[in-house]
């Protein structure tokens, strides 16, 4: 096919032989694969901001640390610098939590290299070595739900145990290759300890798991992982090898009736988005 424009670099630098064909594109994204030597990888490039929908950003990174102060300042004042500084660390955010959590086990796409705002990657394949099927487009048996659900919840605390949270995670952001599940797209990832959302996103994320996996073991479903998980963070409590129960005594006192319904409204609105997402996931793959 004919090299896109943001791939140039990458096979003028001899990174890249072949552009093989695009693989899908996505709010944030466009992925091709392509020939790296006797290699087949994928090229991740984002898009730029004006292009991006991702409504969010702010809140995601919000904790994010940039070691060069003067850079902060600017990011922190909005100009034209700063807002430039904040795009470069957006776009490498993906890249510096691949590595982070390859390190810590979690079974994620291995980086290769990031150019000009495209990432190469590790492709993530089925038995056949063609792309593998996001954890959506799979069956599962009951005994497959709960064993790829104790991997998933175990690469998370994985993650939150290397100060990160994923963000974003769902049924959509996760392949299955003949090893089970590897959990990508993290140009999101929240950093634990400075953000004040983290807590509803590492609930939200665990959540989307149990009720995906729900589906076809039902017993998942009365599982509290979430809170679980959370309250071992909090405590210093969590450790990679954590033993987990699926269980969390909650607190008995009684609710505050508007919070609740905050909390409720906040749950619609973000099933709402999840709905949006798959169809512009599905839109893509068309």
């Amino acid at each position: 096919m004919k090299i896109p424009k943001r791939l140039q670099p990458l096979v003028d630098d001899g990174m890249v032989d072949e552009v093989l064909f695009q693989l899908m594109s996505g709010k944030e994204a466009q992925v091709f694969v392509v020939r790296c030597g006797d290699n087949v990888r994928c090229a991740k490039v984002y898009k730029q901001a004006q292009k991006r929908s991702f409504k969010q950003a702010v809140q995601y990174q919000e904790g994010r640390k940039v070691r060069n102060s003067r850079r902060a300042r600017a990011m922190d004042k909005k100009t034209r610098y700063g807002q430039k500084e904040q795009e470069e660390a957006w776009l490498n955010a993906e890249v510096d939590a691949l590595y982070r959590l390859a390190d810590a086990g979690v079974r994620v796409p291995e980086p290769f290299g990031f150019v000009d705002g495209v990432l190469l990657m590790e492709m993530i394949t089925d038995e056949e070595g063609k792309a593998a099927p996001r954890l959506d487009d799979v069956t599962l048996t009951p005994e497959q739900a709960r064993d790829y659900h104790g991997r998933v919840i175990s690469d998370v605390v994985r993650m939150l145990s290397a100060g990160l949270i994923h963000g974003d995670l769902s049924e959509f952001n996760v392949l299955v290759d003949t090893d089970g599940p590897v959990i990508i797209d993290l140009p999101q990832a929240v950093n634990a300890a400075g953000n004040n959302s983290a807590e509803q996103m590492l609930e939200r994320d665990v959540d989307n798991m149990r009720r995906y996996f729900g589906r076809f073991a039902p017993e998942l479903l009365v599982t509290d992982y979430g809170k679980e998980i959370w309250a071992l963070y909090e405590s210093g409590d969590l450790h990679p090898d954590s033993h987990l129960t699926g269980r969390f005594e909650h607190d008995t006192e009684s609710a505050d009736v508007d919070e609740l319904m905050e909390v409720i409204e906040a749950a619609k609105e973000e099933e709402r988005e999840r709905q949006e997402r798959a169809r512009d996931a599905e839109d893509g793959d068309d």
